[in-house]
């Protein structure tokens, strides 16, 4: 445990300035970061099938989750009509998936399941975190402080959320959460992790919010950090579901202490989207 929260702080004391800086910065800079995210998570997602016995189409997943970024930064900066016609450009990737699969996949090879992991491995880690791009680029451009802040204000109320639930968890044990998808995981540690998340909103307003013109009503705000306090834990659970399938304790061990992409942003997968439609539900953007 002290090992590995060693490991933690290390990481996340050269990560979170990084981070920042790119995420102020914007533009490409910030799409290049999107996309190697994307395909990394698609890839170790992809390594889940292939440890069940199913063969993806690995070329059209990567090169597809390095697209999706791209497109979505281009439909919210030069390009707009890309957003009309998302439906058009869906449905002939799909099109093409499904021709692929036509070519690479013998019945004797599960097409459908190989096609349905290809899809998934691209839409989840790919098409969750493109929503980073939504947050920071639909309303405000590059080199901006109030854009980087709309999205690191849902970023910290998650890393809260996660820091004070495995910490209660840790302190105060108790009954297990949902034993059968996450061992570790309390209810202590879940309802300190929503408390985390709630406080986080008016201390943030405080220190940073109200300074770049960004905070919430306090109402508005509390509803956020609640709704992203219990959103993010099912995130987290959610992964946690296909790794007890697959039988391994980490999506991979390219993060110190974090294990893998799929690991460090399970949660921001179910935050981003949900912080996007909260924004707009509450006039943000």
């Amino acid at each position: 445990m002290a090992s590995n929260l060693t490991k933690r702080i290390a990481f996340a004391a050269i990560a979170i300035p990084a981070a920042l800086g790119v995420v102020y910065w914007g533009g490409w800079a910030l799409v290049l970061v999107v996309v190697i995210a994307s395909v990394l998570g698609t890839r170790e997602l992809l390594g889940f099938g292939v440890r069940l016995g199913v063969v993806p189409l690995d070329r059209t997943a990567m090169l597809s989750a390095a697209a999706l970024p791209v497109l979505v930064y281009l439909a919210l900066t030069s390009l707009p009509a890309l957003v009309s016609d998302g439906w058009l450009l869906a449905g002939l990737w799909l099109v093409l998936l499904l021709t692929v699969a036509l070519a690479r996949r013998a019945p004797a090879q599960h097409p459908l399941a190989a096609t349905a992991l290809t899809a998934f491995a691209v839409l989840y880690p790919a098409g969750l975190a493109s929503f980073l791009l939504n947050l920071r680029h639909l309303t405000y451009p590059q080199r901006s402080w109030a854009g980087a802040w709309l999205v690191f204000f849902p970023l910290v109320t998650t890393w809260v959320c996660d820091t004070a639930a495995m910490f209660a968890g840790k302190a105060i044990g108790g009954p297990r959460l949902w034993p059968a998808i996450s061992p570790g995981k309390t209810w202590s540690g879940s309802i300190a992790g929503v408390i985390g998340a709630v406080a986080t909103v008016p201390l943030l307003n405080w220190i940073v919010l109200e300074r770049v013109g960004v905070a919430l009503p306090l109402w508005q705000g509390l509803v956020f950090g609640l709704v992203l306090g219990l959103v993010g834990q099912v995130g987290d659970l959610a992964e946690s579901l296909y790794k007890r399938e697959v039988g391994v304790k980490d999506s991979s061990n390219l993060i110190p202490g974090h294990g893998g992409v799929l690991d460090r942003f399970d949660s921001l997968y179910f935050v981003l989207p949900v912080s996007a439609a909260l924004y707009r539900l509450f006039g943000v953007q």
